[in-house]
């Protein structure tokens, strides 16, 4: 009998225990809603492959073992993290994946069935949502939806993304622990631009040259273009597009004159086999990348001007638009464009200690090129 009650007590201090392991927290989501979710969340739905460069901060020791689905774009748009990621935790190969909520081909039974607390979206894909119902079915499914966000103003919302985040999933003393370690890369560009003198260069973000043959996409007042603006330059674009995605044509650049050329680009063999886009990422051929960087001052939005007479032309990594890594950019452009005032700043070496410190995989080089290198 006496074993039997110490077995009883035994199991309801368990069950007490593990009740207590999971409690309501309440936050508002980066598009201002109010969430509530049993914490720390154990089952989720990426909404975006990318939002492992996120949860792979703070989940280090294995950045899939809450995640029950995802939508598998890290495949297709970045596809060097990917098979890094895949090395290492091999289980992600097996993970459900699901369509996309802004083209409508999200599967709501599909998610219900795998009982997720939460589906982590992000920020652009809000109105679509809202749009198809989503929201609306999952909540009455008892399966919560929360915005964050890294692509639409990632100088506002990055830092509170990575709180909400650090709440969701328990980790908060490692979320500020990255937090802290972001503001004070970034100061590294605002403390040494704040109070010296120095002229702004003209530069134009050519975003995912050679994608197309349309030329040229870029960015305005936000995200790359916000990036430039910290590092002491002047986006061309930042007056002529009234917000952060748009288009100039190559009259305007001409027009523009840029000192500097900066092109985003990735390893985008999925969308454009064999494209004319600039590969950068982790394991890219710096030859080969330089070749198409090269082969980009050809077109006729580059006809005479200065980044192309001096050599200024760049390339860097895309995903640096879509994730908490975006200070790594800051620092690289900084360098580009005001090299006496940035001669100790070592952006690589900011990259892997990134890597070192928060990240569960080893750094590879291959983010960057530019025309002007020795």
């Amino acid at each position: 009998m006496m074993h039997r009650l110490a077995g009883l007590a035994a199991l309801i201090f368990t069950l007490h225990a593990g009740a207590a392991l999971a409690d309501p927290v309440t936050f508002t989501d980066i598009a201002g809603r109010e969430v509530t979710v049993e914490a720390p969340v154990e089952r989720m739905i990426l909404g975006e492959g990318r939002q492992v460069y996120l949860l792979g901060i703070l989940d280090r020791e294995d950045p899939f073992e809450r995640v029950v689905g995802w939508r598998q774009d890290l495949l297709e748009a970045d596809p060097a993290s990917y098979h890094i990621y895949a090395e290492k935790f091999p289980q992600l190969k097996d993970l459900p994946t699901f369509g996309g909520f802004k083209d409508g081909t999200f599967d709501v039974e599909q998610a219900a069935a795998l009982k997720p607390q939460l589906v982590l979206m992000n920020l652009e894909a809000k109105a679509a949502t809202e749009d198809a119902g989503y929201d609306e079915k999952l909540a009455k499914l008892g399966i919560s939806i929360a915005y964050v966000d890294f692509r639409e103003d990632p100088m506002a919302h990055s830092v509170e993304a990575m709180r909400i985040m650090g709440k969701v999933t328990g980790k908060e003393a490692q979320a500020e622990e990255y937090i802290d370690f972001v503001e004070a890369q970034m100061a590294r560009v605002t403390d040494t631009l704040e109070g010296a003198e120095f002229d702004r260069p003209k530069v134009f973000v050519d975003r995912a040259g050679g994608y197309s043959d349309d030329c040229c996409m870029t960015f305005g007042p936000g995200n790359f273009g916000d990036y430039v603006e910290i590092a002491g330059g002047t986006n061309i674009a930042g007056d002529i597009l009234p917000s952060t995605f748009g288009t100039l044509n190559p009259e305007q650049i001409i027009a523009a004159n840029p000192d500097q050329v900066i092109v985003t680009g990735g390893q985008w063999d999925a969308y454009v086999p064999g494209g004319n886009w600039v590969g950068m990422g982790p394991g890219s051929d710096m030859d080969v990348a330089r070749g198409k960087l090269e082969a980009l001052t050809q077109r006729t939005a580059m006809t005479g001007i200065n980044a192309v007479e001096t050599g200024e032309f760049h390339a860097i990594w895309h995903q640096f638009y879509d994730n908490p890594y975006y200070f790594v950019a800051v620092q690289k452009i900084a360098t580009w464009l005001h090299p006496e005032l940035f001669a100790d700043l070592d952006p690589e070496a900011t990259l892997k200690e990134l890597h070192t410190r928060f990240l569960p995989v080893d750094y590879t080089p291959g983010y960057w090129v530019s025309l002007s290198d020795d």
